[in-house]
């Protein structure tokens, strides 16, 4: 397709949806246009190069009549390139080519709901292997955190907009970004897709749960599809500091997270960094066997101190999750493994001097109580309680389960319609719990039946949240996800390269849940590990 087609004229007859009204359009043709993607910000693709790619960048804005809103929707449209050439992770140039007849919608993360840096890298990856790519800010912009649309005024909150956060927006980018592809190309995608993770993972599981045939493949990584408890989880620690005026050095917590990878790391009888077995793990390290041993601490520029029983305490209460004022189990915790200070910035961080520490509250958890349930901008809850935290994750469930919650595990009518949907989560994310991703597949599990015919869930030993870790990412899972959609081939092993403690890189494999990767002990080259069955417990 030429770009003489990228021109406003060619999307006056757009039909929007009804609920909708167009603002402005904007067309911007591209030519000699280079890019080079790296693995981890593709998520669920191999990294990729290329050179001399012309495409089509529209931009739409719109807004729902009577709601004073104006979401914008960002979709490139590959062209014609005599010159392209396309490199992958293995080396292989493609020919030039155009459109791929498929849509391939990106998604944010954080407050974000696209159009940011981590967004423009999926489309940036995309658009290199011929894809229609597109992604949408929800009428949010691009601000980290929701300080600037939280609020229309001191304690009433802008449902709207959180509506288009949560779901409208992705209804809307789907129909709308398939009405501008259809007026380019002269037809519509054969295939669409999404990719995403984090607040993208959220949204993926909103398309398959709320708009059943909108997108015939869903990807979600590490999907906050409990948003109250999600909350929740990350105030917990805080909060258990709070309650025990104690707020450990950071040095700390590493120590203890440290020894208990070193103890748990050979329960899945391979030494190499990664703790697999969480569960075998929680059972068998006690972080209170810690207390009293000396740890040099950064924090107190190398200075040796004792770790404290209020360090073992936080870390074993968000190893195994929150709970209620009364002793209830409330939700999941993070594992064994996962990186609980983040140099500073994760949810047990706490800021230090040489006279003690006080907490440091995870931004994504405070930003929403303060703005959302207390709904206002000088709120602080950097001394909550354990009573308000409660209080606090019931008020989120109440007043905006309907906006962004995604736990509805009746997927009969996205499984009715042929669409298929892989998910799949680092076990050590040091932001939302793996076992909650595992809790929705069970819960879907018990709903629709066979259900692996159209999900299939991976977990990551050894990956952070979205990316990092001694474990890379799940590289195949998109183009997996496309020959179940398109040929019927349904995902089993996935492969993935994991960075050993001697610093070599060993490819592995990702098993399909409840399967996990064991060492094949009789291989002698090639990828030496298996999928074989394992026994996962109903969780609470």
């Amino acid at each position: 397709m030429s770009l003489h087609l990228c021109n406003p004229s060619t999307f006056s007859s757009l039909l929007l949806p009804i609920s909708t009204s167009l603002l402005a359009l904007t067309t911007t043709p591209v030519t000699n246009y280079s890019a080079s993607v790296p693995a981890i910000y593709r998520l669920t693709a191999p990294a990729i190069s290329y050179a001399n790619l012309s495409f089509c960048n529209i931009t739409l804005t719109y807004t729902h009549p009577g709601q004073n809103d104006s979401v914008t929707i960002e979709t490139w449209l590959p062209a014609s390139s005599s010159n392209l050439t396309v490199t992958t992770s293995t080396n292989a140039t493609n020919p030039a080519h155009p459109w791929n007849s498929r849509l391939l919608a990106v998604g944010g993360g954080g407050y974000r709901a696209g159009r940011f840096d981590l967004s423009y890298f999926g489309m940036k990856g995309g658009l290199g292997e011929g894809y229609a790519t597109i992604t949408t800010d929800a009428g949010l912009g691009s601000a980290e955190t929701a300080r600037s649309w939280a609020l229309l005024s001191e304690g009433n909150v802008n449902l709207y907009n959180l509506q288009n956060l949560g779901t409208a927006s992705l209804g809307d980018m789907g129909l709308i970004g398939k009405e501008i592809i259809r007026a380019f190309y002269g037809r519509g995608p054969e295939y669409s897709y999404f990719n995403g993770c984090s607040q993208g993972g959220r949204q993926g599981m909103v398309i398959a749960q709320r708009f059943p045939g909108l997108f015939d493949g869903i990807v979600a990584g590490a999907p906050a599809v409990y948003w109250s408890e999600a909350m929740g989880g990350f105030q917990w620690p805080q909060v258990v500091m709070n309650e025990g005026g104690e707020w450990p050095y950071g040095c700390e917590i590493d120590a203890i997270g440290e020894e208990a990878t070193r103890q748990c790391d050979g329960l899945d009888g391979v030494v190499d960094g990664i703790v697999q077995e969480v569960e075998g793990c929680l059972d068998r390290f006690d972080p209170f066997g810690m207390v009293g041993r000396e740890v040099e601490c950064v924090q107190l520029g190398g200075k040796n101190i004792t770790i404290t029983e209020a360090a073992a305490a936080v870390v074993n209460k968000t190893w195994h999750g929150r709970e209620r004022v009364d002793g209830r189990r409330a939700w999941y915790g993070l594992s064994p493994g996962s990186d609980l200070t983040v140099n500073g910035s994760g949810i047990v961080a706490t800021n230090c001097t040489e006279d003690g520490c006080v907490g440091k509250p995870n931004l994504l958890g405070t930003d929403w109580f303060e703005l959302f349930v207390e709904k206002s901008l000088t709120a602080d809850v950097s001394n909550m309680s354990h009573k308000e935290l409660d209080r606090f994750v019931k008020a989120t469930k109440q007043e905006f389960g309907s906006l962004l919650e995604t736990d509805d595990a009746d997927l009969t009518e996205f499984k009715r319609q042929g669409g298929k949907l892989i998910s799949w989560h680092g076990l050590i994310d040091q932001l939302l719990s793996p076992k909650a991703t595992e809790r929705y597949y069970q819960d879907v599990s018990a709903t629709v039946p066979e259900t692996q015919e159209f999900y299939r869930h991976y977990e990551v030993p050894g990956l952070e949240h979205c990316f990092n870790g001694p474990s890379g990412n799940p590289l195949e899972l998109l183009g997996q996800l496309r020959a179940w959609v398109e040929d019927g081939i349904a995902p089993e092993a996935s492969p993935v390269n994991v960075t050993r403690l001697d610093g070599t890189t060993e490819a592995r494999v990702l098993c399909p849940y409840p399967q996990k990767a064991k060492l094949d002990a009789s291989c002698t080259e090639g990828v030496c590990w298996i999928c074989e069955n394992a026994t996962r417990l109903p969780l609470f």
